[in-house]
């Protein structure tokens, strides 16, 4: 037999009401209509376009009072290294005073700004035969990297190549840069828009052409390798008053390398970018990937790199790099250090290709107290990495041999470095947790060696399902 459910005393208007309807609409909230302000004279003020993502909340404050307007006088702006006195008046009080109204990263995964130069490389190819159903027959050609007949172009710059190989790894990435108005810049700028990177922080420059280099593999009287390159170009010329604030605030990370400090005018403008970086909550990551031909002498090489090394709370280096960074004492020992061709015991194995991990000791005078981390990589065999809680190395894979059979190592090290920090802006684990950091950094060697067996870099770049099948298949299942 059904009962009959008494409801509360709260809910009769509604079983009374003769049309619910009516007494629906009674109940919902009266939206307010846009009010007409004096100072438009009775005009009805106009929406502000929406944008997306969540809006602060207004302060408390009274709205008869009227703002102070603060004066642009000079200031002093407090930094990790002490108080640095701001250039012009008027630069710090725009950095002070920006706010686009938003708090909060706009999507995941979260974004990464790649600051710096978008160049056209050039790499050694040969033509296609063109019959149909006949092989190459010069895709063997013993002298294709040392003597090309001629060049394919590809889009290089380490700094577009992270965004690109960013995205491809399933992060987002936008470029800020500036490149020449020309048909080498268009296509450079078309390649990163189908690459889907962020290109609103992108300037052309009608007076400035697109910087190339040219990927020819060239030998010095000493035996070392050489490429050729363009200066001054576009990517010199980007001003400080051209940089995209909105790019910055979005960006969780802002990567850079020392290229940009060899221009003096690119040198000023990183460094505004870098101070209204960290006034947004952004960590810097310094890819030092150190091209010593273009810098003069060994001294302000060092002078200029140590500021920017100083702002840093990301850096990674090359073996090679840190020697160079180093005292001329450890630069020695590592340059007389005998090989072992056989092993004596189980534990020489692990040390084959000149293994050697500094101590902490040793990279001390390159540690300063705000960086979190400084990775050394050595190609795709092993990442070294140092963090204030501990120290270690993740072993990978030897790298390809430099043969005109096998594969093009451009942007392999660009692939590590993206692989790196995608995973930094997912796993922030990885900075407290040893084990866990191990785990993502064989991720970023998975990627490297992908990139390195296919010609020109941005065609090399893997897939983050690639990447990750790699690493299952290199790797045991203990260390995924």
């Amino acid at each position: 037999m059904a009962s009959l459910l008494q409801l509360p005393h709260s809910f009769s208007p509604f079983l009374n009401s003769q049309n619910p309807r009516i007494q629906f609409l009674s109940s919902a909230k009266v939206v307010a209509l846009p009010r007409a302000s004096a100072e438009t004279n009775g005009a009805v003020e106009t929406p502000k376009p929406t944008r997306r993502g969540r809006k602060k909340k207004p302060t408390s404050s009274s709205p008869e009072t009227p703002t102070a307007k603060r004066t642009g006088r000079k200031r002093k702006t407090q930094t990790e290294n002490g108080s640095v006195e701001s250039e012009s008046e008027g630069e710090e009080e725009e950095l002070s005073d920006f706010d686009d109204g938003m708090d909060f990263p706009y999507d995941e995964p979260p974004l990464i700004c790649c600051f710096g130069a978008a160049q056209k490389e050039f790499v050694p190819t040969v033509r296609v035969n063109e019959e149909q159903m006949h092989p190459d027959k010069y895709s063997t050609w013993k002298m294709l990297q040392w003597d090309p007949p001629e060049f394919g172009r590809a889009p290089g710059g380490p700094p577009s190549n992270v965004a690109i190989s960013h995205v491809r790894l399933g992060g987002r990435a936008a470029f800020m840069g500036k490149v020449g108005e020309d048909e080498f810049g268009d296509e450079l700028v078309l390649m990163m828009n189908k690459e889907r990177v962020q290109t609103r922080g992108v300037k052309f420059d009608e007076s400035v052409k697109t910087g190339c280099t040219y990927m020819k593999v060239k030998f010095d009287e000493n035996g070392k390798l050489k490429m050729e390159t363009v200066k001054e170009s576009a990517e010199d010329s980007l001003l400080s008053s051209e940089l995209n604030l909105a790019v910055l605030k979005e960006a969780r990370i802002f990567h850079f390398n020392s290229e940009v400090l060899t221009s003096p005018s690119m040198r000023s403008t990183l460094f505004k970018a870098i101070a209204w970086s960290k006034k947004f909550g952004g960590l810097i990551f310094f890819d030092l990937n150190l091209p010593l031909p273009l810098w003069r002498s060994r001294d302000k090489t060092r002078e200029v790199i140590k500021k920017a090394w100083n702002k840093a709370d990301i850096i990674e280096v090359s073996r090679q790099e840190l020697e160079f960074l180093l005292d001329e004492e450890y630069y020695e020992r590592k340059r007389n250090y005998r090989p072992q061709y056989y092993a004596e015991s189980f534990d020489q194995t692990k040390k084959r290709r000149e293994y050697y991990h500094y101590t902490r000791e040793e990279i001390s005078p390159l540690w300063h107290d705000g960086l979190k981390f400084l990775f050394v990589t050595d190609g795709t065999l092993r990442i070294h990495y140092y963090t204030p809680l501990f120290d270690g190395v993740v072993v990978g894979t030897e790298d390809v041999l430099i043969t005109p059979f096998t594969c093009d190592r451009t942007g392999s090290g660009d692939a590590v470095v993206a692989g790196i920090m995608r995973k930094l802006t997912t796993y922030p684990e990885m900075f407290e947790n040893q084990d866990v950091l191990e785990r993502q950094l064989r991720f970023a060697v998975a990627a490297g060696i992908i990139s390195q067996w296919t010609i020109g870099a941005v065609r090399g770049f893997p897939t983050e399902s690639a990447t990750q099948n790699l690493k299952e298949q290199v790797y045991v299942p203990s260390m995924w």
